[in-house]
């Protein structure tokens, strides 16, 4: 039986530190095209779907500008690692069967398309999928960042971010065993908390523009499914 997804477009941002798996570094090609396959499932139900991919398995500038590197020159080479991970994961999309677009914030004609708004949309309605790398094309800007604002350009109806925690909570779960996990909050509480959802411009940017931000965990195979379907997995983000 197919399922009936409760989302027309939404915008999937995915942590590069994903891609990588148990090894902690790099690519590793099981995950991503895992990762792939269930993004496959979620395309044959007829919904429209841009990725936004981070760069932290490769490099992180806020990393390495806290070790003495010039700040935008880190962040300039963390946005060139999104763009690595995004051809990763086209790749493993048209292996899978997903015909995909890479657009580039930053322009890079032999590899990815520049990104413009109208051709995205376009993408999109024909059914393909689009990557959008090096985040804003600016310094300062995390791709949580890039994530709401691409989302908001496109006219995404929410925001799927996908960690390796199954939602949000007080406390890390991974060092405190009574950290509490929420089921809802809303933007102000985000921002006022301190809580790890997205950074404060990413929040601010999905506050103003009331765009929902649902936090799952994507290490459990088909919760990107059951995201999109509606069921009631992780933590939902969203106005008063």
């Amino acid at each position: 039986m197919s399922r009936k997804p409760s989302y027309k477009r939404i915008m999937l941002k995915l942590s590069g530190e994903a891609l990588a798996g148990q090894q902690g570094y790099g690519i590793d090609p099981d995950i991503i095209m895992g990762i792939a396959r269930e993004i496959r499932e979620v395309v044959d139900l007829g919904v429209q779907l841009a990725i936004v991919i981070g760069g932290g398995n490769i490099f992180r500038g806020v990393a390495a500008s806290s070790a003495g590197m010039d700040r935008a020159s880190a962040d300039y080479m963390g946005m060139l690692a999104t763009v690595m991970n995004s051809l990763a994961l086209q790749d493993a999309l048209e292996k899978a069967g997903v015909i995909t677009r890479v657009q580039s914030a930053i322009e890079m004609q032999a590899i990815a398309e520049p990104y413009i708004r109208r051709r995205a949309v376009r993408h999109l309605e024909k059914g393909r999928v689009v990557i959008f790398g090096a985040g804003t094309g600016n310094p300062f800007f995390t791709t949580d960042t890039a994530a709401s604002l691409r989302a908001i350009e496109i006219g995404a109806e929410i925001i799927l971010k996908a960690t390796k925690v199954d939602g949000v909570y007080n406390a890390d779960p991974a060092k405190d065993k009574n950290a509490v996990k929420y089921d809802q909050l809303s933007y102000l509480d985000v921002l006022k908390q301190g809580l790890e959802v997205m950074d404060s411009t990413a929040t601010s940017l999905c506050m103003d523009n009331n765009l929902p931000i649902i936090v799952f965990d994507l290490t459990t195979s088909g919760n990107i499914q059951r995201v999109v379907c509606g069921d009631q997995i992780g933590t939902v983000v969203k106005g008063e």
